[in-house]
């Protein structure tokens, strides 16, 4: 197995964002969590417009951490394609079908944590891949 190159989970959970983003996911959040659950440190949120792009977004993201030697604790949810959670520790993933993002509202569910502020070009990117409007500032 190959040691992770990446140093810390922020830089983790950017290196997913990216990925996502190569993939054209839309509406994408990256929740600091830290300081509402001993899970993990940062949720990486974000949605496809179809069962197969949620599928191809899990494939970049997990080719992503291969290729960094990021070790997945656990991964559920790709033969439906409707919710795919990538759990990689510190980071957890989770990609949704929009109407079923709607509907289980983990943004709102996680409403309190802090949303990271992304850099260039990731933060235009996100700008660009706009779903629905923004429910939450």
């Amino acid at each position: 197995m190959n040691k992770s190159t990446v140093a810390d989970s922020r830089e983790k959970a950017l290196l997913f964002v990216g990925a996502a983003l190569e993939k054209k996911a839309s509406d994408l959040v990256l929740l600091h969590v830290t300081d509402f659950t001993s899970i993990a440190d940062y949720f990486l949120i974000c949605s496809g417009r179809s069962d197969r792009q949620v599928q191809s977004i899990a494939q970049g993201v997990q080719e992503a951490a291969d290729h960094s030697g990021i070790a997945t604790t656990s991964i559920e949810g790709v033969s439906r394609g409707h919710w795919i959670l990538i759990d990689f520790g510190d980071v957890i993933v989770h990609i949704f079908y929009q109407p079923v993002r709607e509907f289980y509202d983990l943004d709102g569910l996680w409403a309190d944590a802090a949303r990271v502020e992304l850099p260039e070009p990731y933060s235009t990117l996100v700008n660009q891949f706009r779903f629905v409007a923004e429910q939450h500032p």
